[in-house]
């Protein structure tokens, strides 16, 4: 196996740098995650982790596409403004997820030898439909990180990806504070906001 570790740090870096900036709500975090995934699409697909792989190649998608959103898109064209998701909408989102690691899971354990295919498949999924999320400017996508992130940590720690681990740790901690942020400023925005008008 390759020594990524010098590279892993600059992917590390650019990831944090980029989850920081979400927080912000400030468009350079797109550019950010552009070039921290393209390190992650080689270094993953190095330690057999090909759901992780293949997910960073559409993060790197999801990284024009929201850059797109966060500047131009909206009615006015000059950029999305922070929204919330009603409970059918979170009950579809997992109900998805859930079928997609069932499948690609069994698909991965039957016919490679992925590591932990169903724990990478998770991960993979609900990183799929969170990053959309995040680009729309979903309030909640903060809590689907919350648990995406706890489930990553131990993926890393049994690839031995120690660095990336350790950013998935404090990465719970950006996206707790990450979510208040938001619902402060969508509280803001929308007066008549509830928390029992979010999960």
């Amino acid at each position: 196996m390759f020594d990524w570790v010098n590279l892993e740090t600059v992917a590390v870096v650019l990831s944090i740098a980029y989850l920081v900036l979400a927080m912000k709500e400030n468009s350079l975090c797109w550019y950010c995650a552009f070039f921290s995934t393209a390190i992650y699409v080689v270094i993953f697909g190095d330690v057999s982790l090909y759901m992780e792989s293949g997910l960073n190649v559409y993060y790197m998608a999801m990284a024009i596409y929201g850059w797109y959103q966060w500047q131009r898109g909206g009615s006015d064209n000059e950029g999305i403004a922070l929204s919330v998701w009603t409970a059918k909408q979170h009950l579809i989102a997992m109900a998805v997820i859930i079928l997609a690691t069932l499948i690609s899971g069994y698909l991965l354990s039957a016919t490679t030898e992925a590591r932990l295919p169903y724990i990478d498949s998770f991960t993979t999924w609900a990183s799929i439909l969170t990053t959309v999320m995040v680009a729309r400017k979903v309030l909640e996508n903060w809590l689907y990180w919350i648990v995406i992130d706890s489930v990553s940590i131990f993926l890393y720690l049994d690839r031995e990806l120690y660095q990336t681990a350790a950013m998935f740790t404090l990465y719970l901690v950006l996206a707790t504070l990450g979510y208040f942020a938001w619902r402060k400023r969508y509280a803001e925005q929308n007066p008549n906001f509830t928390s029992a008008n979010s999960i």
